[in-house]
């Protein structure tokens, strides 16, 4: 499905890398036309390949419907994928003689009011700046891989930038999911690719002593510090490990270990022949056993339970999301997000490993988390938000009934749906299907009676009017869809030929 509104917004990709492709898929999979240009002769398959995970991954990490994909078109050049686009990301290779030239060549042909960005890791923006006709619109949005799902891009504006047009740009990327971080002073390699550099200067060291392998290393990090890092940064990190004291008990505990000979940062060792060799020997016995694309996919499954799991706690780059969510929330309101065709889709999802039984199938409790989760996003869809029970009231489960009718087994792409039989005051009524992606076949179904509770008293109370009317007009558009013959069965009962 396209979008082609005449006020849908239009970003242009120059260069369409593993970087470009990213941000191509974000724009595109909210809504957005996006105008891509690469010459490299395999460029549409290595986009292609990157829309393909996005496809499966970034929906699954909101609990409302994202827009109605935009656009895909590629150009023949910078100036036609320039051409009346509001956004410019420039994602070219890291020699700043290419970037000025590119960027010399976006400025001939872009609109006067384009915001035009630089994926660079390295250099600084006034470096990108020289020789610019309009340096003020000309900023750094460094972003992190995958960039469909990674929120964090770090904006830096220099000297030159004029503010409008970097809080402009912070408000884009906000709109698309994304965590602006502005760099309030330029700095080679702005901040965060300075501490993988100096994680990496030690890694090299490591092997290069032959202290440890590339797995060992990654094994430290993973089962380590970067599960305390990827909720809690470094310094909040620390300030639990000064205990009560907080921060300064723990400079003043640790500190002078800062002056031991533990690191080697500020040196390099040589990249000889034999240590690429060391390394990529080490790499391959690591994860030879995966393709790119396979190693790709399972990053990705991972990354979105990891921040799906902060969004649920509403902390770190789960905060993110549930910002996100109220976004999609306001631009797609309960009314334009269900019709009388059919229920109410949710995103696919894939059946991770981790849900296999001894059969080789789905769990049992599997699909009770399934259709769980379809029912959170619901009730969210409603508008019962994590403010709104923090209120003081939610809605129960009173009564379920679940009919497993096939097997999924792991790694298969799968989707719910919710169809409301009934909304008043008090009660909500759904029947949700669960469904093969591949092919659409019915895997299992659970019908449900939830009651609106007062969390304080345990006792049955009306809704809020907004989530009752949100919740009734979702059952007036399912009204006359046919009624599920599985509603109202009863375990046990036998089906009915």
């Amino acid at each position: 499905m396209t979008n082609d509104s005449p006020t849908t917004p239009t970003v242009a990709i120059v260069g369409g890398g593993v970087i470009g492709g990213g941000w191509a898929a974000r724009f595109l999979l909210h809504g957005w036309r996006v105008q891509i240009h690469d010459p490299h002769p395999q460029a549409k398959e290595r986009i292609e390949a990157v829309l393909d995970n996005a496809r499966l991954s970034l929906p699954a990490l909101a609990d409302f419907p994202l827009p109605p994909e935009g656009e895909l078109v590629y150009t023949d050049s910078p100036g036609e994928a320039v051409a009346n686009a509001s956004w410019i990301q420039e994602s070219v290779p890291e020699d700043l003689g290419i970037k000025h030239r590119v960027i010399a060549e976006i400025e001939k042909h872009a609109p006067d009011t384009a915001i035009i960005g630089s994926s660079t890791s390295g250099f600084k923006p006034s470096e990108l700046q020289e020789g610019a006709a309009n340096p003020g619109r000309i900023l750094v949005a460094h972003p992190f891989n995958p960039v469909y799902l990674l929120p964090l891009a770090e904006v830096v504006g220099g000297p030159a930038i004029d503010v409008d047009i970097r809080d402009r740009a912070c408000e884009i990327l906000s709109s698309i999911g994304m965590k602006p971080l502005v760099v309030r002073t330029e700095i080679d390699a702005h901040i965060a690719d300075r501490f993988l550099e100096a994680v990496w200067r030690e890694a090299l060291w490591l092997i290069n002593d032959d202290i440890a392998t590339t797995e060992e290393i990654d094994d430290a990090i993973r089962y380590g510090f970067g599960l305390r890092w990827a909720q809690m940064g470094l310094f909040e990190t620390y300030r639990l490990a000064g205990g009560e004291a907080g921060m300064a008990h723990f400079i003043a505990q640790f500190g002078p270990c800062l002056q031991w000979p533990w690191t080697k940062l500020t040196d390099v060792p040589d990249l000889t022949d034999e240590l690429v060799d060391k390394i990529a020997t080490q790499s391959d016995r690591q994860s030879g056993d995966y393709s790119i694309r396979e190693l790709e996919r399972i990053r990705d499954r991972n990354l979105v339970g990891i921040m799906r799991a902060l969004k649920d706690r509403n902390w770190g780059a789960g905060a993110v999301l549930a910002e996100h969510d109220k976004r999609l929330a306001k631009v797609q309101p309960v009314a334009a997000t269900v019709d009388d065709t059919g229920p109410v889709r949710m995103p696919d999802i894939s059946v991770l490993p981790a849900w296999i039984d001894y059969n080789g199938h789905m769990t049992e409790f599997r699909y009770v988390q399934v259709f769980s989760d379809t029912c959170d996003r619901l009730l969210v869809m409603i508008g019962m938000d994590a403010d709104y029970v923090a209120a003081g009231c939610s809605y129960y489960t009173a009564e379920t009934h679940t009919m497993q009718l096939d097997e999924v087994g792991a790694n298969e792409r799968i989707y719910s749906t919710a169809q409301v039989l009934l909304a008043d005051t008090k009660r909500l009524h759904v029947f949700y299907r669960m469904h093969a992606a591949a092919d659409d076949r019915l895997l299992a179904t659970t019908e449900a009676m939830y009651l609106h509770v007062d969390r304080d008293s345990g006792r049955v109370c009306e809704a809020d009017p907004r989530l009752v009317a949100n919740a009734k007009a979702i059952a007036d558009a399912h009204a006359n869809l046919p009624r599920p013959d599985a509603a109202g069965r009863f375990v046990g009962q036998r089906k009915q030929d």
